[in-house]
């Protein structure tokens, strides 16, 4: 433990004693800040570009010997306290953005650095028992909602992307791919309204392109750039913000070369045949480290180098001489490479002898989502066995959990290995509709006539039957007495005509027929389903038709042939939530009766579709159009202009019909409890 002496404090106003710190399990660190009095809590904000904690306490000098204080120890480099106007402000740098804890316990404010659910308080910790100590707040733990998302450009030409969040505690997880600003807040929420893109191309600024994403219980906000930006991203209360400002050329250029792989403060060496040791110690000065040099470092060495880091120089002494370095907190050692080597060696099989001699120990682990058989196959493995020689897993099928035995480093790794397998699987419904549609038009058109001359000699009329009752003085029925007779089948409406009836007994009939239909039909068929990602599911409804097949001996027998709407799918969540199909859609029906048994209409569809959730795509359609004219006429009489509907009958027929089939995938959420 490191503790900064103290000065006296202020009499009118709290005053900031000293700070101390400790290394817990799990890479945490917990500082301690102790005030002469009672604290109260402070405001806090946090920056992830670099990455830092800030408290301002109000009302709160400082009585440090020292502004910076050296931490070194898990995620925090440093501490500095520095008092303004009344305030005092204690910035925690970090190597990266962690959540964090805070509590008060009387007089002293505690932060834990790390993953806030799993803090483990120290054996030495005595907590003042007042009232003011079961106040604390927690960074991270809490669901937070992102609320708005908004863009503002600024007069420099920077471009801000503003976020309100629901309260001030998100973990976010901040960094560069390329061009674009990816910023991942963890337990969070947002709005349906609020997952789009936005282009802010027209504003002139490094940002091009907003998007913002759910991924479960995480929220990605994407920023684009141009090539040459510089972002930074801070947080007030709960406002974050992530800035990207327009680098000049000049800006460019020193930022490629801060790219370089050296960062040290730069040096200059010129010596002849000086000692290797020599020029080590040098270099461990400029650098400000502690120097640990092997006896086997020998010889001398003459070089000439301006104004170039001393870590870059540092690397050309050793690589030149067949050295190897080891940097450990501020001591730097230095040996030859072979003997380092060597050194891990004997380091990782003393390691390896401790864990072989280590005790074993049994432990019941829980599987909630997944198969317990099949996260114990994967912890045998063949190959990558996570267990050790002496480890063995045993799966309970009836409870669903695994017993393992093994050290307790292997079984930490099994827990860990668990948490992040044992996580329910998505589910996906997928709505198929297939919509049929049909439109029917059909007319039909006939005629019916006769003459008849009941005086003539030897008769006239339609038929031998009729001329023969003409010619014996008697009227035959109207049946024989037609010339035409080509009627409409089922007509809808009929006229009828006894034109003359004159005195010399000559009869003239006349018959119109007509005959006109219209169809419309829509059928639509809506199977819908629920499966987990990348499962197959199949649902289906119809018949089975049974019809008769002759075996190679001739005998007959029946088989059955389905007649099914069916659905068959496999979906696959995408990492930006989008869902990639494998479809097979069947509708099937009963058609025309045949000699051998009814037809099979069929219409299939098999395709592999990349959908967004939610949305509805059109995976394909058949439109087919079908017109018809019959014609049935007496030759030669028929095709008179004028006078030739006399002699003829006329059906025409339209019909279309179009057949589409949409598809909905959507990602069912569960509720977190």
């Amino acid at each position: 433990m490191v503790l900064v002496a103290v000065l006296s404090g202020s009499a009118n106003a709290s005053v900031l004693e000293h700070i101390d710190y400790k290394v817990l399990p799990g890479d945490r660190v917990e500082v301690r800040l102790t005030m002469d009095e009672a604290v109260s809590a402070p405001k806090a904000f946090k920056t992830d570009n670099p990455a830092r904690i800030a408290l301002d306490f109000s009302g709160v000098t400082s009585s440090l010997e020292k502004k910076n204080q050296d931490i070194g120890a898990g995620v925090a480099k440093s501490v500095s306290a520095i008092t303004v106007g009344g305030r005092t402000r204690v910035v925690f740098n970090l190597v990266r953005m962690v959540p964090y804890q805070t509590r008060i316990e009387g007089n002293q404010f505690v932060v834990t650095l790390g993953n806030a659910g799993k803090v483990v308080e120290s054996k030495t910790f005595r907590a003042t028992p007042t009232t003011s100590s079961k106040r604390a707040s927690t960074a991270g733990a809490s669901k937070v909602d992102i609320t708005k998302v908004d863009f503002r450009r600024g007069k420099d030409g920077s471009g801000r992307v503003i976020l309100n969040l629901s309260n001030p505690n998100a973990s976010v997880d901040l960094r560069q791919e390329g061009r674009t600003i990816v910023a991942d807040f963890y337990n969070t929420d947002i709005n349906d309204e609020l997952i789009r893109k936005l282009d802010v191309v027209d504003f002139a600024t490094p940002a091009q392109l907003i998007e913002t994403q759910k991924r479960g219980g995480t929220v990605r906000v994407s920023i684009k750039g141009t090539n040459d930006f510089e972002y930074l991203a801070y947080q007030a209360d709960e406002t974050f913000t992530i800035e990207l400002k327009p680098l000049t050329k000049d800006e460019a250029e020193k930022r490629k070369k801060s790219k370089f792989a050296f960062t040290g403060e730069k040096m200059s060496l010129n010596f002849q045949g000086i000692d290797v040791r020599g020029v080590l110690q040098v270099i461990a000065n400029q650098a400000k480290l502690n120097l640990v040099a092997s006896d086997t470092v020998q010889g001398t060495v003459t070089l000439r180098l301006e104004n170039v880091p001393w870590d870059q120089a540092l690397d050309i002494i050793l690589k030149s001489k067949g050295l190897g370095k080891r940097l450990n907190g501020n001591v730097l050692m230095i040996a030859p490479a072979e003997e380092i080597a060597a050194r891990e060696k004997l380091e990782l099989q003393a390691e390896q002898q401790v864990q072989k001699l280590a005790p074993t120990r049994s432990e019941f682990i829980q599987i909630n989502y997944a198969k317990a058989a099949d996260l114990a196959a994967l912890l045998k493995g063949e190959e990558n066995s996570l267990l050790s020689d002496r480890g063995s897993v045993t799966v309970d099928e009836r409870t669903n959990t695994l017993l393992v035995q093994d050290t307790a480093l292997r079984l930490e790794e099994v827990r860990n290995l668990v948490n992040i397998l044992d996580i329910p699987v998505k589910e996906v419904m997928i709505e198929a509709r297939i919509v049929t549609a049909n439109d029917g038009f059909s007319r039909e058109l006939g005629v019916r006539w006769g003459l008849t001359d009941k005086n003539s000699q030897s008769g006239f009329s339609g038929t031998l039957e009729g001329a023969e009752n003409t010619a014996n003085g008697i009227t035959p029925p109207i049946n024989q007495r037609l010339n035409v007779n080509l009627p409409v089948a089922n007509a809808a409406g009929s006229i009828g005509f006894n034109i003359a009836r004159l005195t010399d007994g000559t009869l003239l009939d006349l018959e119109l027929s007509a005959l006109q239909s219209e169809n419309l039909g829509e059928v639509v068929a809506s199977p819908r389903i629920l499966t987990t990602n990348q499962k197959e599911a199949v649902i289906k409804s119809g018949e089975e038709i049974p019809f008769l097949q002759s075996t190679s001996s001739g005998a007959a027998s029946i088989s059955f042939k389905e007649a099914v709407l069916s659905l068959t799918v496999t979906p696959q969540i995408t990492p930006d939530n989008r869902i990639i199909l494998d479809l097979h859609v069947t509708q099937n029906t009963r058609g025309e009766e045949t000699v051998q048994g009814p037809a099979i209409n069929t219409q299939e569809l098999d395709t592999r579709v990349l959908v967004s959730n939610g949305d509805t795509i059109v995976l394909g359609g058949i439109y087919q159009q079908r017109t018809k004219t019959d014609t049935s006429k007496v030759p030669l009489l028929g095709d008179i202009p004028g006078v030739g509907w006399l002699f003829k009958t006329t059906k025409r027929e339209q019909s279309k019909e179009e057949l589409l089939i949409f598809v909905t995938p959507k990602i069912v959420e569960h509720s977190a409890k």
